[in-house]
């Protein structure tokens, strides 16, 4: 077993536990294990094909030898074929052999044992087993902990739906709002693309060397080949793609990345945002026994989840980028390009299980820190030039915006005095001037607490 501190990927090394969840999908042991299945499902596809009398059916002995020895597939059993492969010097070719040599004692298999790998080019057998890894790590991981930063979003902003923040647009103090109000706007976006990522189709294709069924034809003329391909193809839960060259033109990963790049982009805004919300004292870190924040300022509580965490996204993004923008371009009808590129999936989805991660591991330190923001908000009243300018637009004042302008532009830590004076002053009707008068930074929310428990 790998020694963690001799890894070269930290993936492999300082982050392995974190990222464990992806080592028996994407590892070399995960691509064989998914070969092998495919190789098997298609031979038994095969003997159950009536037209295809020289392969008799299997007996149930035999399927569930088969099956179990699926089931149980071990680390020795990818290194028995990763010694095949020695010779071979092919590696679905070894996969081919090994599962010859495990069942040629089998007497029903042994009969009709060239059928394994029956009119497949490697691309066959490939293109299947990177979309049912693909799908088991979009369903079985990705999922899962997107949807639990979804839940833990939309806690903390039930939770913080009525505590008001001055908002910063250019840095600079805005129009208040809510933090619940602020976290729901990010899980809005986090849930869109959680529908897109259950909505994502994986393909596959097994049509031989050129995608036209040639070799198939050839020897079996009367079979209707599309259609046997199509069950066998939707028998693993993929979407069946007809029109393809040697390989599956691996649109779909394309957009499967494209969508996890845009979570991860979220994610990354989230991140920073939370951390300049921790920079201003908008929320504290719980303190954790024995934990350093820095080797030589013994006071620091540093944000290092959420740096963390946008740093993995950051080397995510740039590894799915290069997958989604190489793996749908291939040189007439085929070329190896995509075929090492393809090996780096797992590395690209790893960092991006990385960050979320530490994203989530962040959040379990927040503390939320209502008093300072309160104290903003406190020493903040300009913000309520926007509303007294749009009121007095209402009634039609002469130059409203220009004369707020004048009274606020670039004072910051205006006293709530100086504001009421203006607003007593204006020659607009008592009802609206008591409104005036009695509104505070701290309650020109507008509907943020609204939409924030609504989410």
């Amino acid at each position: 077993m790998l020694n963690p501190l001799l890894a070269i990927s930290p993936l492999d090394g300082r982050y392995a536990q974190t990222v464990e969840s992806l080592q028996t999908i994407f590892s070399e042991f995960g691509l064989i294990k998914n070969r092998i299945k495919i190789e098997i499902a298609w031979f038994q596809s095969l003997a159950n094909n009536p037209k295809i009398k020289e392969l008799p059916a299997l007996s149930e002995s035999t399927i569930q030898a088969m099956n179990e020895a699926l089931l149980h597939f071990s680390v020795a059993d990818a290194q028995a074929v990763k010694e095949l492969e020695k010779t071979t010097n092919h590696d679905v070719k070894a996969v081919e052999y090994w599962i010859k040599n495990r069942f040629q004692n089998l007497n029903d298999f042994a009969q009709g044992m060239e059928f394994v790998h029956f009119s497949c080019t490697s691309e066959d057998i490939n293109n299947l087993s990177h979309a049912l890894m693909l799908q088991e790590a979009c369903h079985q991981v990705l999922l899962p902990v997107c949807q639990q930063m979804a839940e833990e979003w939309r806690k903390m902003a039930h939770d913080l739906a009525d505590t008001p923040m001055m908002c910063r647009t250019h840095g600079q103090s805005a129009t208040p709002s809510t933090m619940g109000k602020e976290i729901a706007n990010v899980l809005y976006r986090l849930e869109r693309q959680i529908k897109q990522l259950q909505a994502q189709s994986f393909l596959g294709k097994i049509n031989g060397a050129v995608g036209n069924y040639n070799a198939h034809l050839v020897a079996y003329p009367d079979v209707d080949w599309e259609e046997h391909n199509r069950q066998f193809v939707e028998s693993l839960g993929l979407v069946f793609n007809p029109y393809t060259i040697q390989i599956e033109p691996h649109d779909y990963i394309a957009e499967f990345f494209q969508i996890i790049s845009r979570i991860n982009n979220i994610l990354i805004d989230f991140n920073r945002d939370i951390w300049g919300y921790i920079s201003l004292g908008y929320f504290k870190q719980r303190l954790k026994a024995g934990e350093v924040g820095s080797s030589t300022m013994p006071h620091k509580v540093n944000p290092i989840d959420f740096e963390n965490s946008e740093g993995n996204l950051g080397l995510a993004n740039a590894v799915l980028s290069h997958l989604a923008n190489k793996l749908p371009i291939s040189r007439w009808q085929r070329d190896l390009t995509d075929s090492t590129v393809l090996r780096n999936m797992g590395v690209g989805i790893g960092y991006s299980l990385l960050g979320y991660r530490n994203h989530l591991k962040g959040l379990g330190k927040l503390i939320a820190n209502p008093e300072v923001m309160l104290a903003d908000l406190d020493h903040s009243w300009e913000l309520l030039a926007e509303p007294i300018q749009t009121v007095m637009r209402r009634y039609g004042l002469e130059n409203p915006y220009d004369q707020l302008k004048a009274l606020t532009r670039g004072e910051r830590g205006m006293n709530q005095e100086t504001i009421r004076e203006f607003i007593q002053n204006l020659a607009i009707p008592d009802e609206a001037k008591q409104t005036l008068l009695q509104l505070t930074p701290h309650d020109y929310i507008g509907k943020a607490s609204e939409l924030a428990k609504r989410i």
